[in-house]
């Protein structure tokens, strides 16, 4: 009777273990190692030579990590055909990549995930009058103000307005590149959010420097001075920055202007003397014109003489007075 209670025992125990280690064999296996470090980039679809993580569970063979390639596809091995990366995002090509392990029956029921551990497709360059150009992905919500943000703010130098290039198909279907300007005082002084547009990645950012206006003759500070808003500068504004006119300046002055496609001069003569009385209305100067103000050597001509004259003068008038102070 012991024997027979031993015996069902020992049945009961061999059928437990039995049960166990079946339960452990049709236990799915577990996720193999993330294939990058860190955390995850945000979801956005995959493009030419961004670089994918695949994952087979169970099949450390087919988990690699693959560089979209410039047809758009990826090759994984032991499939034959290539998978579609580009365009679509990461579920759409974990989905294809099943349906080939299943159609050249290399896997029953594979559990695919794929994940991007890399973007290059979306890249962004900001050159030109910033602090520091460069070129980044455009990885998540990126905006004109981030990418100048990116680029440490707008050089001293830089212009009124920011270009942004873009490629886009044509009618023909070859590529096209738009430009959108948007104006600086809009983006940052005024903060219209229309201006801060939505940049989706392949943009070049350009920040023209600034135009010039070139002062030369009889004015205290010759030199070259930057324009940052060409619909509000004068002749009147140039002087102040160049400190005022010399002290023999020419009534006449002129402006040199680039004109046409051929680059020739282009010579305009104003009174800049009724300008600086108010008694003829400011003259609106261009980027890169050159503002010419004579000096009166007429004039000069009779001052120098004057002041050689004086101490001669002073000498004898002194002399007279002083034979009239002895007598």
């Amino acid at each position: 009777m012991k024997i027979g209670v031993y015996s069902m025992r020992a049945v009961l125990a061999l059928l437990a273990f039995t049960v166990s280690a079946l339960a452990q064999a049709n236990r799915p296996a577990a996720a193999p190692a993330p294939l990058t470090e860190g955390g995850n980039l945000p979801v956005q679809r995959i493009g030419i030579d961004d670089l994918v993580g695949v994952q087979v569970y169970d099949s450390p063979e087919l988990t690699r990590t693959i560089r979209v390639g410039k047809d758009g596809t990826v090759r994984m091995p032991m499939i034959k055909r290539k998978i579609k990366a580009s365009g679509l995002f990461p579920q759409d090509v974990e989905a294809a990549v099943v349906d080939a392990l299943k159609e050249e029956q290399i896997l029953v029921d594979p559990i695919v995930t794929v994940s991007v551990v890399e973007y290059r497709s979306r890249p962004i360059s900001i050159v030109g009058a910033v602090k520091r150009p460069l070129t980044f992905q455009s990885i998540g919500h990126i905006t004109l103000l981030d990418a100048v943000s990116r680029a440490e703010g707008l050089a001293e130098d830089a212009g009124p307005e920011i270009l942004i290039s873009r490629q886009q198909p044509g009618p023909d279907g070859r590529p096209t590149t738009l430009v959108q300007r948007v104006a600086v005082k809009t983006l940052i002084d005024a903060a219209d959010p229309e201006a801060n547009i939505r940049l989706d990645g392949g943009e070049e950012i350009r920040v023209p420097e600034a135009g010039r206006v070139w002062i030369m003759g009889s004015v205290k500070k010759p030199g070259a001075f930057p324009i940052k808003d060409s619909a509000d500068t004068s002749v009147m504004k140039m002087l102040a920055m160049a400190e005022g006119t010399g002290q023999y300046f020419s009534p006449i002055a002129y402006i040199y202007r680039k004109e046409g496609a051929t680059g020739g001069k282009n010579e305009i003569a104003i009174d800049i003397k009724k300008i600086l009385e108010r008694r003829s209305p400011d003259v609106t100067l261009l980027p890169n014109d050159v503002l010419y103000i004579p000096e009166n050597s007429k004039r000069r001509g009779v001052m120098n003489a004057l002041e050689k004259s004086l101490p001669a003068a002073a000498a004898i008038s002194g002399a007279l007075i002083y034979a009239l102070a002895i007598r």
